[in-house]
């Protein structure tokens, strides 16, 4: 055992857990005394804690598949520090079963960095069934649970890259109670509806809005 924590290959499946530890830590602190999670979303820009998503550059054309690859790792959906430390976590642990397993079949430890890579990939699936766990057991506050359906006439803005037809960006929007909800949304028409531009959802089409530019200043968000 020691063999294998100790095995160079190893150190960055040691960094991780190490990281995770820490990261344990501030969440019981979170837990206990509240506001370690709002300071932690404190330190990163605007549009990550906005959207709950990373910045992507305004250019960026796979903008939209980005965003959609976040939202299936629940980013957003549950504490950011929690979903690191279960990555962390994830990641150490698989990346320790890996180099054991290795070793035990050829007699050697796989590089790290080669290790590091296949790992990193073989654990988004299990991430994403931990944190949807995660996720179903969460205290949620269900009275301001809505409808999408019940947006459309509701301005929001655009938050997140340029919305073109066929290609949707992201839009903050609130509802009747007040609460934020972050929808992909398209032009209805050709229009381009840039990042920080309010807008008018005017339909529901499956999951994506349509669109249009905010046509009166007395309609806010």
């Amino acid at each position: 055992m020691w063999d294998l924590i100790n095995a160079p290959q190893n150190l960055i499946f040691g960094v991780a857990i190490m990281l995770m530890l820490l990261l344990g830590f501030l969440e019981v602190l979170s837990l206990l005394f509240g506001g370690v999670n709002d300071w932690v979303d404190g330190m990163l820009p605007d549009s990550l804690t906005d959207a709950a998503h990373p910045e992507v550059g305004l250019d960026a054309v796979d903008a939209g598949v980005f965003i959609r690859f976040l939202s299936w790792l629940y980013v957003g959906k549950i504490p950011l520090l929690m979903l690191m430390v279960v990555f962390l976590a994830v990641f150490g642990l698989s990346g320790y079963l890996l180099q054991n397993v290795w070793h035990g079949i050829f007699g050697f430890y796989l590089n790290g960095w080669l290790a590091a890579v296949a790992v990193w990939f073989a654990s988004l699936p299990l991430v994403r069934m931990v944190a949807g766990g995660l996720y179903k057991i969460m205290p949620k506050d269900e009275t301001t649970a809505i409808e999408q359906q019940n947006l459309i006439g509701r301005v929001g803005v655009v938050v997140l890259g340029e919305a073109r037809a066929g290609s949707p960006a992201e839009v903050r929007v609130k509802d009747g109670f007040g609460q934020q909800h972050y929808v992909m949304a398209e032009p209805d028409g050709e229009a381009v509806l840039k990042q920080g531009e309010a807008v008018l959802l005017v339909s529901l089409s499956g999951n994506t809005f349509k669109a249009i530019a905010n046509p009166s200043g007395s309609l806010v968000d």
